[in-house]
C-alpha cells in the first residue's frame, strides 16, 4: 500500500540565525572577519613587531589597533614576547595556521584582482620594500619554480632600505634578511626607485638610465618567479632592462 503524501504545512518558513547554520566560510569569518586580523598576522609572520611599527606599516589608527591587537590576544593568535628591553607582539602557533589562507588571499588579488578591477597600483606611494618582499613566499609562481634553486640578494639604499636574501627552492620561496652566503643573482638599487619598478610607477630602463638600479650574476629576473603586482605592460620595461645588464656584463 502507498503511503499518502504528507501534505506541506502552509505559511512561511521561519528563517534561522545565521549562527545555527553549519556553514564553515561564513564560521571561520566569524572568528577571522574583521578587516585587520588577517592584515596584521600578515606583517607578524615576518617576526615580532612594536605597537609603532605595526602602526607605520598598516596605517591602523591606534585606538584600533590597541583594540585589534587585544582581540588578537584573547583568540590565540597572537602574544607578547620580550626582545631585550622591548615588549613585542609575535604570531603564536595557532596564528601561523592562518598562514595558507594569508597566501591565497594575497595571490588572488595580485593575479585576479589587480588586472580584472583595473586596480591602478601606482596610488600606493607609503609602500616600502620589506612590505613587498614580504609577500613574495605567497605569490611565487609554483608552476615556474619546481625543480628550482636559486637565490636573490636584494641590495636596497635610501629610505626603507636594507639587505634581503629571497631564495626560491622547488615551488616555495623564504625571505631573510642579510646577505646571502651565495647568491646567483644580485640587484642593487635605490629603496624608492625598486619600489617604483614592482609597482609600475617607474619604467626599469628610466631607473638604469638613472643609476638607480643594476642587476649582477646570472640572467634570471625576480619577476620571473612571482607574481609582481606591476600593472600589464611594465614586464616589457625589466625585460629590456635584463637585456641591457646582459650586454653591459658582456662589453
Amino acid at each position: 500500500m502507498i503511503d499518502k503524501a504528507v501534505p506541506v504545512q502552509q505559511g512561511a518558513v521561519p528563517i534561522p540565525r545565521p549562527g545555527e547554520i553549519y556553514d564553515p566560510v561564513a564560521r571561520a569569518l566569524d572568528q577571522v572577519g574583521d578587516r585587520w586580523t588577517l592584515v596584521l598576522v600578515r606583517h607578524l609572520l615576518g617576526g615580532p613587531q612594536g605597537f609603532q611599527e605595526l602602526r607605520s606599516r598598516t596605517g591602523i589608527a591606534p585606538r584600533v589597533l590597541s583594540a585589534r591587537l587585544r582581540e588578537l590576544a584573547a583568540d590565540g593568535f597572537v602574544e607578547t614576547t620580550r626582545i631585550g628591553s622591548r615588549s613585542l607582539y609575535a604570531v603564536t602557533e595557532n596564528g601561523r595556521s592562518l598562514e595558507p589562507i594569508i597566501a591565497a588571499i594575497a595571490r588572488w588579488w595580485v593575479v585576479r584582482a589587480v588586472e580584472d578591477q583595473d586596480i591602478d597600483t601606482r596610488s600606493f606611494t607609503a609602500t616600502v620594500p620589506q612590505s613587498i618582499l614580504e609577500t613574495l613566499p605567497f605569490v611565487v609562481r609554483e608552476d615556474r619554480s619546481r625543480g628550482v634553486d636559486i637565490t636573490f640578494e636584494i641590495r636596497l639604499t635610501g629610505t626603507g632600505g636594507g639587505v634581503w636574501t629571497v631564495r626560491v627552492h622547488d615551488g616555495h620561496c623564504t625571505v631573510t634578511r642579510g646577505f646571502a652566503q651565495r647568491a646567483d643573482v644580485r640587484y642593487t638599487a635605490d629603496a624608492r626607485a625598486w619600489c617604483s619598478v614592482v609597482l609600475g610607477r617607474m619604467d626599469a630602463r628610466d631607473a638604469v638610465k638613472r643609476d638607480l638600479m643594476s642587476k649582477e650574476g646570472g640572467r634570471e629576473a625576480i619577476d620571473f618567479y612571482f607574481h609582481l603586482i606591476a600593472r600589464p605592460g611594465s614586464s616589457a620595461g625589466r625585460e629590456e632592462f635584463d637585456s641591457k645588464e646582459s650586454k653591459r656584463r658582456k662589453a
